[in-house]
């Protein structure tokens, strides 16, 4: 993309998520994107009037001396981005692909993140992590994360579960972590369990209308966006549509199977409805069960 084309869509998508930033914190969420309590900061020698409840056992075991864990309060929280850049994201009937949608979500996320002074990072990931930018604060940085997501070609398949393993590795402080996918792959639901044990992890499953409808319009030559066969086929024959849709809906099941083993909320984004209802609704209830 032409580096001043490229300027005006991160331009466009700055003063639009800045708006619906705006309709997001008046549904309430303010508490989302806030810190978690206290945290783990190190440990220091045991003094008198320290809580007994307060001394690591295992460090005291290995110093001889009683030590105990200090903790301060969390001040700021992480949010990672993390965008499925698999060809099967550039697909979209309803005037925008789900590359886009996802763009988009990452501005919308992202500026609400920058408006709370939070840190916020990105993985673009595929059959494997293909970029990965370290959380840091601020408008500028996240507008090179917005760069990196709209500019960024991948000619590649999805394999979410190294991606998961890779940042379930890489990420050290608890974040709120939200993946942006299709979900269009064979999720192992240790890998998401193993996340979102550490993390607070949410599902953000872009999908499209044809996704699990296939258009009635005649012989059509369909391809595979992931490994690029292609074949005719009849889309007005009704056991074709029936067998289209039927593959479809036991994919969305076995991801939401999986993602749910691992106790991760999956909010569905879809290229033909608002988006930032889904997310209202999403935060409201995570305020509701006392998860932020």
């Amino acid at each position: 993309m032409a580096t001043q084309d490229l300027l005006k869509k991160v331009r466009r998508l700055e003063i639009r998520s800045r708006r619906l930033v705006e309709d997001l914190f008046s549904g309430g969420t303010e508490s989302v994107f806030k810190g978690r309590g206290v945290e783990f900061e190190e440990v220091r020698p045991y003094v008198p009037g320290d809580e007994v409840r307060d001394i690591d056992w295992n460090v005291t075991a290995r110093l001889g001396q009683p030590f105990v864990k200090r903790f301060v309060e969390e001040r700021e929280l992480t949010v990672m981005l993390v965008v499925d850049v698999s060809r099967s994201m550039l697909f979209g009937t309803r005037g925008q692909e789900k590359r886009e949608l996802a763009a988009e979500l990452c501005a919308l996320l992202g500026f609400a993140a920058v408006r709370q002074n939070d840190r916020v990072g990105m993985a673009l990931v595929s059959d494997s992590v293909e970029h990965f930018v370290s959380p840091a604060r601020g408008r500028v940085h996240l507008l090179r994360i917005l760069r990196d997501v709209l500019d960024h070609e991948s000619a590649r398949g999805t394999r979410l579960g190294a991606a998961a393993r890779f940042l379930t590795r890489t990420l050290k402080r608890r974040s709120l972590v939200f993946w942006i996918s299709d979900f269009e792959d064979r999720l192992d639901a240790a890998d998401w369990r193993v996340m979102a044990a550490r993390h607070e992890l949410t599902a953000l499953a872009v999908r499209d209308p044809a996704d699990e409808q296939l258009p009635r319009a005649g012989w059509a030559l369909l391809e595979d966006l992931e490994t690029g066969m292609r074949r005719l086929v009849d889309t007005g024959s009704p056991a074709l549509r029936q067998r289209y849709a039927t593959a479809a809906r036991e994919r969305r099941r076995l991801a939401e199977v999986a993602l749910s083993a691992a106790l991760c909320p999956v909010v569905e984004i879809r290229t033909d409805r608002p988006y930032v209802p889904a997310l209202v609704r999403h935060f409201q209830n995570a305020k509701r069960r006392g998860v932020a």
